[in-house]
């Protein structure tokens, strides 16, 4: 497997992004505004994730997905792996990533690669997103905020 940058020619995968925040309209503005990065295996992305720039010296990481079938495989760690990388090549101090308080996998994940948990956003899916969001039989409502200092 490879982790490569999006190029410029290529669309964004959508449906992959989708697997992992269920706007479309949210995704396309940190899709727009941010550098994607891919996870490819045998000429088909498996996995994303997106690093957009929030403050001078902060980037955070949005988006990290991989598609379905290939849950729990490993490539989701691989992929924060990569961003924590890339944020410290790209010259950031500071990387948050910020998850629903239903999204345990998430959670265990980010914890497990360094990040830690700063602060909740109390009613942020509720807020920001129409509908609502139902994981691990968990109504997704508040935003924990991870940060990994670099």
């Amino acid at each position: 497997m490879e982790i490569r940058k999006l190029r410029a020619d290529e669309k964004a995968p959508m449906e992959l992004l989708l697997l992992a925040d269920p706007s479309e309209e949210m995704i396309k503005k940190y899709v727009n505004a941010g550098e994607c990065f891919v996870a490819e295996s045998k000429q088909q992305i498996v996995g994303i994730y997106v690093l957009f720039p929030t403050k001078p010296d902060t980037i955070e990481l949005v988006n990290v997905a991989v598609v379905e079938d290939l849950h729990g495989s490993g490539i989701g760690k691989q992929l924060v792996m990569h961003a924590i990388k890339q944020a410290k090549i790209m010259g950031y101090k500071t990387l948050e990533v910020g998850t629903g308080n239903s999204s345990i996998g998430q959670l265990a994940l980010y914890q497990k690669c360094g990040f830690r948990i700063t602060e909740i956003e109390w009613d942020y899916f509720v807020k920001h997103y129409p509908e609502k969001i139902v994981e691990n039989g968990i109504w997704c409502r508040d935003r924990v905020c991870l940060v990994m200092d670099l």
